[in-house]
């Protein structure tokens, strides 16, 4: 039985809000053996700790539900600092910054944005790319991350 990103995240939500982690993203990769990435996060942030943590519950949910038929590895990770934009909020938190979006449809001729997030509602997302600004609907996005800063000071 194949199961979509969303099934999978509300599968393993409730075990994620137990230990009080945010489940920020979910992805799923390869083809024969799987890679089922989850990326957790806290108000304080996550430790290594946290992340085996989550990983034994989450193997756990995984073990009884069995959702996925075939092999696959589970990675459990913090979303890091080009940490996956994945739902309305995590767009609206970091409005003035930079983010990169490839989208699964074109937009004014394009797929891949990378610029200043103007706005956010919870439809779509704002991006100001060479002096231009596109609506950016969540449904059509493919994957979209925040663009790292580093303070070399």
């Amino acid at each position: 039985m194949a199961l979509t990103v969303p099934k999978i995240e509300s599968l393993l939500l409730p075990g994620a809000q137990a230990l009080g982690y945010e489940i920020v993203a979910v992805e799923m990769a390869g083809g024969d053996s799987s890679i089922v990435r989850i990326y957790i996060d806290q108000p304080n942030g996550v430790t290594v700790d946290d992340c085996a943590k989550a990983s034994r519950q989450f193997s756990a949910i995984m073990d009884v539900e069995d959702p996925i038929s075939s092999r696959y590895t589970l990675e459990v990770s913090s979303p890091g600092m080009d940490r996956p934009l994945a739902k309305p909020a995590h767009f609206q938190d970091v409005i003035g910054q930079d983010v990169k979006i490839k989208m699964a449809v074109l937009v004014n001729g394009r797929r891949r944005f990378s610029g200043e997030l103007i706005a956010a509602n919870d439809e779509f997302a704002v991006v100001e790319v060479d002096g231009e600004q596109s609506e950016l609907f969540y449904n059509d996005m493919d994957r979209a991350r925040l663009v790292p800063v580093y303070d070399f000071d």
